[in-house]
């Protein structure tokens, strides 16, 4: 499956109350790493924080001048971090939210309508190939009147029917928004150009949130200080990175791409990079799994492998009754 049935998947696993009780039992606890979790998107309005302190140091605005924020958007935390850093009195002004060819959030800032039946694209910016934006929730509930009732009414709609629309009040909240897209081969154009104008190397996200902030400042005529959000290295997306710089490195292998990498834009490879060109393989159980098997997947992880099995209580019950070997890489 794509993103979208995997956070689906453990949204559903983080409600199974049993299971929750089963695991306590044995001393384990669900946790989110992404901002599923308010504790990963509340750290960064930090990040707004800073910025604009940095935009004053270097004397690029004035104490107090509003500024522009453009950030490349799929499950809408760091935008809605810059949304917190605004309300906590950060001077932003426009909140310019970037989606890639999944725009399912461009077109809902433009009508009001949240609609995820539509295609999933696969794009050069995975991270943004998104189209149930679980943040947005966390907006929705806001822009309510923080209804909890009529917030969950929203989610059961998206839940059951795909789609949702808010009243027109609720939109009239929303005017510190401003959205945009960009397809592949903009996002392409602006990591070719950018680093031929000025040397720099962007990741494809970063470059989405360029090409749209450009975009939005062309069409509105705002020539607000524009902060553009650098989400990723140009690293972990370097194929797609380096091929929009020039074709020539399009049948070279992802770690040759590394030291081209290096060289192009006088940066240090990041030690994570070189450490795992020479890493040992420890994990080569088959990990793909049925989108409604993600908790049976986690029992077998749980149990630990066949030459140390540690089984305890009701989760060695519940994994029996699975029926499902360890070997499950053709699940």
């Amino acid at each position: 499956g794509n993103f979208d049935h995997a956070q689906s998947g453990v949204k559903a696993i983080f409600e199974d109350k049993k299971l929750a009780e089963e695991l306590a039992d044995a001393g384990y606890q669900f946790s989110s790493a992404n901002s599923i979790n308010i504790g990963r998107l509340v750290p960064q309005v930090v990040y707004y924080v800073y910025a604009y302190a940095k935009l004053l140091e270097n004397e690029e605005i004035k104490a107090g001048e509003k500024i522009n924020v453009t950030v490349p958007t799929g499950n809408f935390g760091n935008i809605l971090a810059a949304y917190y850093a605004k309300q906590m009195g950060v001077p932003i002004a426009k909140l310019i939210c970037a989606s890639n060819e999944n725009k399912v959030l461009f077109d809902f800032f433009k009508t009001g309508v949240y609609d995820k039946n539509r295609e999933f694209i696969l794009t050069s910016s995975p991270s943004m190939d998104i189209l149930i934006s679980s943040n947005l929730e966390r907006l929705i509930y806001t822009i309510a009147g923080q209804d909890a009732g009529k917030n969950a009414e929203l989610m059961r709609q998206l839940k059951e029917e795909g789609v949702y629309e808010i009243t027109e009040e609720m939109r009239g909240q929303l005017g510190d928004f401003v959205g945009g897209f960009a397809t592949e081969e903009e996002t392409k154009e602006t990591i070719k150009n950018t680093y031929e104008k000025t040397g720099y190397v962007m990741d494809t996200h970063t470059a989405v949130a360029a090409h749209v902030c450009a975009q939005y400042r062309k069409e509105s005529g705002d020539e607000k200080k524009c902060l553009v959000a650098s989400t990723a290295s140009p690293y972990k997306f370097i194929h797609s990175v380096m091929t929009a710089i020039d074709d020539k490195y399009a049948k070279k292998d992802e770690f040759e791409l590394i030291d081209e990498l290096s060289a192009l834009s006088a940066t240090e490879i990041p030690n994570a990079i070189k450490e795992i060109r020479n890493a040992q393989i420890r994990h080569n159980r088959g990990l793909s799994c049925r989108k409604c098997r993600i908790d049976k997947k986690i029992l077998h992880f749980l149990n630990g492998d066949e030459s140390k099995p540690r089984f305890f209580g009701n989760l060695d019950n519940r994994l029996k009754s699975t029926n499902v070997p360890f070997d499950t890489s053709g699940d």
